[in-house]
């Protein structure tokens, strides 16, 4: 978590914010060359596979699972517009009961504005 929040193992523990001690510096190094060597797929270390380094190479099993959140995202996906119209779109996951107040609002907003361009016409 310091490295993504950028602040010394210390502060983390409690210690004086922004203060970075030599012993910090030195678990930022290690931590940084230690991320280099975990694989950005898989999120193993060719070190847990090799035997000679001490691994197994049975330390993991692949298995499948299903998220339905990725599930969603993917069947919003596959709706959106192909080409120019669908540039820049993104779909994430919001919680369903703001989402629903939002578009309630949202809808109340739509038609006030309906009315008040009805009373001037």
């Amino acid at each position: 978590m310091c490295d993504r929040w950028g602040i010394p193992h210390s502060q983390f523990l409690g210690g004086e914010p922004g203060r970075w001690t030599s012993y910090d510096r030195a678990k930022a190094i290690a931590y940084a060359e230690y991320a280099r060597t975990v694989c950005s797929g898989c999120g193993t270390r060719p070190e847990e596979w090799d035997p000679e380094a001490g691994g197994d190479r049975h330390a993991y099993t692949a298995s499948d699972s299903r998220c339905p959140g990725c599930q969603a995202i993917e069947h919003k996906q596959s709706e959106l517009p192909e080409g120019r119209a669908g540039a820049g779109l993104k779909v994430g996951l919001v919680p369903t009961g703001p989402y629903l107040a939002w578009l309630d609002r949202r809808e109340r907003e739509r038609e006030e504005q309906r009315r008040r361009r009805e009373s001037t016409t």
